[in-house]
């Protein structure tokens, strides 16, 4: 049986007999999901040729880290989902009200919802700090983020990320079943504990600090960007264009690329956790019905589809797959231009 804080935070899980309870959408995204991953890291293993740099090593393997983060995520907290899933219908199928969730299933569901939650986030900002670094301060760049000291910076996130998600496992908090019964998080519903309430807020708290950060740095990077293609003087030597364009292309077309795709990828975040990382801070702030619960459970679907849309920001925001936009768009425009699409990106983008 559930301790007295939690019973205090159950929801019931009893489906309505007029609406049985499906799965079929919880199955759908989670195969989306997995399989949009997996097409994201195909991808990213063909394309490392173009990576060859020693500077884009360390984005790389953040990208890598994400898709693979978002591929486990799926993957793990979909099993739960689609468990709890088949459960609410054989219950409904006999007729069985007020049955919970295990306890061990939830906590480890739980967990998993915390973890996989925040690594995303965390791991943008990652990405968003790197990409500054390498647009403001390219010297600094080249010594200071290096393979070994991303990885270190990865591991420590997600230290960070599993330390919260385990709290509860040892009796520090706990995790409770959430309307409508097929998912588990943090207490955030009704009255909260101190521990629970500070549990609620590390968690809303450490993903709003990351997506500002990722914010903040893509609004820096973006704008040294457009400082260096529109703002800055233009060569007037025709051999100096000649030479900018023999050596400089490559460089600046892949630095606006990643570029943009880390932009659509904060964006997306944004538009995803924003509502989520919102209603979890509320801790209880506003009346809870039966709307409020049906509100929150949206806000948890926009979230996973994070994780199905930053595969795709990867997938269609490749150099080659703008570049054939481009000239289906404007035929005419890359004559200007050569092969260097990077003031193309930004002006369309």
């Amino acid at each position: 049986t559930w301790d007295n804080r939690e019973v205090t935070n159950v929801i019931p899980t009893a489906p309505s007999p007029l609406s049985p309870p499906t799965f079929s959408m919880s199955y759908f995204t989670m195969s989306f999901g997995a399989l949009s991953n997996l097409m994201g890291l195909a991808i990213l293993c063909m394309s490392q040729v173009r990576f060859h740099r020693r500077a884009k090593t360390p984005f790389l393997f953040l990208v890598a880290a994400l898709l693979l983060t978002d591929l486990v995520g799926h993957l793990v907290t979909g099993s739960f989902a689609l468990h709890l899933h088949l459960g609410r219908v054989l219950q409904h199928r006999e007729e069985v009200r007020g049955i919970e969730p295990p306890r061990r299933l939830c906590k480890l569901f739980g967990a998993c919802m915390v973890f996989f939650g925040l690594s995303p986030l965390l791991l943008g900002s990652v990405m968003a700090v790197e990409r500054c670094v390498s647009i403001t301060q390219p010297l600094l760049h080249s010594t200071l983020i290096t393979t070994d000291h991303v990885c270190f910076a990865v591991l420590l996130l997600f230290s960070l990320a599993f330390a919260l998600a385990m709290l509860p496992l040892v009796d520090v908090g706990g995790y409770t079943p959430q309307f409508p019964g097929t998912w588990c998080f943090l207490p955030v519903l009704g009255t909260l504990s101190p521990i629970d309430a500070g549990l609620a807020l590390a968690f809303s708290s450490l993903g709003l600090v990351a997506l500002v950060v990722s914010v903040f740095c893509n609004v820096l990077s973006g704008l040294t960007l457009l400082h260096s293609r529109l703002i800055k003087p233009r060569l007037t030597s025709t051999a100096a264009r000649r030479h900018a364009s023999s050596v400089c292309p490559t460089l600046n077309s892949l630095d606006v690329e990643m570029m943009v795709q880390l932009l659509v990828l904060t964006v997306v975040s944004c538009v995803c956790w924003s509502p989520f990382l919102a209603f979890s801070s509320l801790l209880g702030n506003v009346r809870v019905d039966e709307q409020y619960k049906q509100v929150l459970l949206l806000a948890l679907r926009m979230a996973a589809w994070n994780q199905i849309l930053d595969p795709w920001v990867y997938i269609l925001l490749r150099r080659s797959v703008l570049s054939r936009l481009c000239r289906l768009l404007r035929p005419h425009g890359l004559s200007v231009y050569g092969n260097d699409l990077s003031l193309i990106y930004l002006i369309k983008l």
